[in-house]
């Protein structure tokens, strides 16, 4: 290379390096909130349901009173959308996410108070280090409405545009009945194709949840009653979910008292503090063995 062009190298303006951004997987993101099993559930097992966020008082001053309402799933699984009206929707459900979902979802929300409303939102597929949701809600348990479609992401004025009016069709053609059960705290009825399930976000941590349900199998009495099987169980976002297939045709309201039996059982296992015996080990393994290949 000759000396002219290595002087002309020397001079020219050298492009900034991108920082890399790292990413961090935290085990149990929503670790804290009062409301964590129901985090968990409506991020997990709920297909269209709704509860409003209130902002911490700096995040008030700094933007305003705006409406916050977390949403299971939002347009094209979009992570946040800030309404002509102002108010600001944040996404459990979407497409890109990093291995904190809790910073990812606090990312989203301050992307959309950030956005002029009306305006879309841009969110980073890797927000970083920041806030995270603990850090920018005023905690308290979750105010859930379910919902049997998706018209509540609209302004009412939208809801008669045929083009919205179609996607919307498409959307809630994906949902299936699905009810809140009153008998424990995040347990969700719902019904599938040729069956129906609860699921049950159980609150407590994953060892203890399971040697609970290892002494009821071991007692067999882990079902729910005649007709019903335990299926099974998967971990989501730091706790256990147990599944149970139920026949189709009995309604919702009729798995309460069985439901609240079992949520009785379960608590009365949970107090036992001796070793498991030899049955409740092998129950244990064989929960084990069982586990659902679900998120």
């Amino acid at each position: 290379m000759s000396k002219r062009r290595k002087n002309q190298r020397a001079a020219a303006p050298t492009t900034p390096k991108r920082e890399k951004v790292r990413d961090v997987f935290v085990p149990r993101p929503f670790e804290g909130l009062t409301d964590e099993p129901e985090w968990i559930a409506l991020r997990e097992l709920v297909p269209a349901a709704s509860a409003p966020l209130r902002l911490t008082p700096e995040l008030v001053e700094e933007y305003g009173d705006r409406p916050v309402t977390l949403a299971t799933v939002l347009p094209m699984a979009a992570p946040a959308m800030s309404r002509a009206d102002g108010q600001v929707f944040v996404g459990l459900q979407r497409h890109q996410q990093s291995g904190d979902v809790s910073r990812d979802l606090a990312e989203s929300l301050l992307c959309a108070l950030r956005t002029e409303p009306g305006a879309p939102v841009q969110v980073p597929p890797l927000p970083g280090p920041g806030p995270r949701l603990q850090d920018i809600l005023v905690d308290g348990p979750l105010t859930v409405t379910l919902h049997e479609g998706f018209e509540f992401w609209l302004v009412p004025e939208a809801v008669d545009d045929p083009t919205v009016q179609a996607s919307l069709e498409r959307a809630n053609a994906a949902i299936y009945p699905t009810v809140r059960l009153a008998a424990a705290r995040s347990a969700y009825w719902c019904q599938v194709p040729e069956k129906a399930h609860v699921r049950w976000v159980l609150p407590e941590a994953e060892d203890a949840a399971l040697d609970a349900l290892a002494r009821l199998g071991a007692a067999g009495s882990l079902t729910l009653g005649e007709g019903t099987k335990f299926a099974g169980m998967f971990r989501a976002h730091g706790r256990l979910v147990p599944v149970w297939d139920l026949p189709e045709e009995t309604p919702a309201a009729e798995w309460e008292a069985p439901v609240a039996d079992f949520a009785k059982r379960y608590a009365e296992a949970l107090t036992e503090t001796e070793p498991l015996d030899a049955a409740a080990r092998r129950s244990r393994q064989g929960l084990l063995g069982r586990q659902l290949t679900l998120r």
